[in-house]
């Protein structure tokens, strides 16, 4: 499972590396209703929450399913705008006025991610105009709640008040607390990105996606480049309806979130979060459903028990749990296989021992595999 970026044919100056301050203010929101995710920014989304004054509390209370379960391509508006160019504001109430630039339909359909995001990647008539389309949108918030409900009510009547209400709160959180945290980070977030744009002029494509993740792959020979997520979803960065190209937009806030926008007729953003030195690499999706599944049969569990304590041979493992030599070679080679168990060889035996550093991740491995 991955999202495939089509760029076959696209110049490597259309690929940008840009900082936005809106998609911050995203993720930073993300991270104060969803602080499990984020386990990192405790302290600063304690401290943030409890300064909060109770009326911007409440309206964020109010609208944080914009980010707290599906991030709304409403904080990438530059993405969206009609023969844009794909470059962010420097500031948040630039970014802000590129957003007022949306036209309604995609302001819609980017703010109804929340109801209608099995439609995501594939396009469909705006629930503006398409009578049911409309109903799909507010069964389904219905089913999330009544303040689901009444902002898709409220968003399908009049849209550009919802437009009025929603920048009035970015400006208020700015105001309360996010000036001073992009001040914070956008030191760090600009020299990623100007690090990113010297390798990718440099070394080419190949050697920048492999910088922004190891998520990231290219496939020059059919000018793709691979996100390696738990979902399918597929974007033409040579064609898209905004200006063609791929932009990507680090993050200080994201990990161990990577986003794709890639949605019909928007240009394409990878939102990757800037790599620590702290942060291991990713497992991949495929690597991950390897270990899964080599661990889900009794007896490999069996045999991790005994490899866990002590390097075994595989006759000593044959004789401890009386089965034959072959049978535990075939357990051991699925083992091998996922990057479990080690060998090393002492005299005329061969020992295995079960990788106890990588099982001791699979837990972690996992949630950020279904988070990223």
């Amino acid at each position: 499972m991955s999202v495939h970026i089509d760029i076959a044919g696209l110049p490597p100056e259309h690929i940008v590396f840009e900082i936005s301050p809106l998609a911050e203010l995203g993720l930073a929101l993300h991270a104060l209703s969803e602080p499990g995710h984020h386990p990192g920014l405790h302290g600063w989304a304690t401290a943030t929450a409890a300064a909060l004054e109770p009326d911007l509390a409440d309206r964020l209370h109010e609208a944080e399913f914009l980010w707290r379960n599906t991030f709304s391509d409403v904080f990438m508006p530059f993405a969206g705008v009609r023969g844009g160019d794909g470059r962010t504001g420097s500031t948040l109430a630039e970014d802000l006025d590129i957003l007022d630039k949306l036209d309604d339909e995609r302001f819609v359909s980017a703010a109804l991610e929340f109801t209608c995001a099995s439609q995501y990647g594939a396009g469909g008539p705006s629930p503006l105009t398409d009578a049911g389309m409309r109903a799909r949108a507010l069964d389904l918030a219905a089913a999330r709640g009544p303040k689901q409900t009444e902002f898709t009510r409220e968003l399908l009547r009049d849209p550009a008040a919802v437009r009025g209400w929603i920048r009035r709160l970015f400006e208020d959180c700015d105001q309360a607390f996010f000036a001073a945290t992009w001040q914070r980070v956008q030191v760090q977030l600009a020299a990623d990105a100007r690090h990113k744009t010297d390798l990718l002029r440099r070394k080419g494509v190949a050697a920048a996606m492999s910088a922004v993740s190891a998520a990231l792959t290219l496939d020059e020979d059919a000018g793709r480049i691979s996100v390696d997520k738990l979902t399918v979803g597929r974007a033409d960065a040579s064609g898209s309806a905004a200006d063609a190209g791929l932009t990507l937009v680090p993050t200080s806030f994201g990990w161990p979130h990577l986003m794709v926008l890639h949605a019909p007729g928007w240009r394409p953003v990878i939102h990757y979060p800037v790599h620590a030195p702290e942060l291991p690499s990713p497992a991949s999706v495929e690597l991950l459903q390897l270990r899964m599944e080599a661990l889900a049969h009794p007896m490999r569990m069996r045999l991790c028990r005994n490899l866990a304590r002590s390097p075994y041979s595989t006759g000593e493992l044959a004789e401890s749990h009386g089965i034959t030599p072959p049978e535990v070679s075939r357990h051991l080679s699925v083992l091998k296989k996922a990057g479990l168990v080690t060998t090393r060889r002492r005299g005329r035996y061969v020992l295995h021992s079960l990788d106890l550093t990588v099982v001791a991740r699979l837990g972690s491995d996992f949630l950020e595999g279904v988070l990223r």
